[in-house]
């Protein structure tokens, strides 16, 4: 059986001064630093041994990734950061604090936009400081690839094209795989591998810690499914 593990970024800056965050590259918190460890040493007492591993371009999941290889010992694992599995685009929310937000907009549109699946948020200016058109890590992108905001049905087509690409055909061929990524493009993915409904994958969470296990046979299907604990 392959091992897929998915791990949530360790909380960020800006998950501690409850902002909506996006596409925007913000750094660990220290909390979020000893969840990514943590995360590996749990990885490590399961002696989960990975071919592969797979980030997007934003910071906080680079260095998760990177802090649960080195403390699993596995530092040296070849890894593959795309942007397909960057966190959903927040649009004009990027930056507001989500408190906020609720009191200027109402809070059941701000969690229509948070929950709904295919509901946009507003769109993100291309002259906003936040926007992405300009950051140098898309530059290979054609302009009209780069969103100004995104819901979690625009953010699943967006990593779906990768996970068919780089993800299913490493697992296909028996190689253990770790993400470090983003609530909701593991979300998105976790959609497509149980084949959730869109009203049921609303009510799906994915944490920052603990690390998310996925056992496959040889065809993709799911045999197993657990989060890593201390044992």
């Amino acid at each position: 059986m392959v091992k897929l593990v998915f791990a949530r970024h360790g909380e960020s800056e800006w998950n501690l001064a409850n902002q909506f965050t996006g596409w925007a590259d913000v750094d660990l918190s220290e909390k979020g630093k000893q969840q990514a460890i943590d995360a590996g040493k749990l990885v490590k007492e399961a002696g989960i041994e990975f071919d592969i591993a797979y980030t997007s371009v934003l910071t906080r999941a680079i260095k998760t990734t990177n802090y649960v290889l080195e403390y699993s010992d596995q530092l040296w694992v070849p890894t593959v950061k795309s942007w397909r599995l960057n966190e959903r685009h927040y649009g004009g929310l990027t930056g507001l604090n989500k408190a906020d937000s609720a009191a200027k907009f109402g809070d059941e549109q701000v969690h229509i936009w948070r929950r709904s699946y295919d509901t946009l948020p507003p769109l993100m200016d291309v002259n906003d400081p936040h926007s992405a058109h300009a950051d140098r890590r898309y530059a290979d992108l054609e302009d009209s690839m780069i969103p100004d905001a995104e819901n979690l049905k625009l953010t699943l087509e967006r990593a779906l094209p990768f996970w068919e690409d780089q993800i299913a055909p490493a697992l296909k061929d028996g190689k253990n795989a770790f993400v470090g990524a983003h609530g909701n493009s593991i979300r998105a993915l976790v959609k497509h591998i149980e084949k959730l409904s869109d009203d049921d994958i609303m009510g799906v969470e994915i944490p920052n810690f603990p690390p998310l296990v996925y056992e496959f046979d040889d065809k993709l299907n799911v045999t197993k499914k657990y989060y890593l604990e201390e044992k």
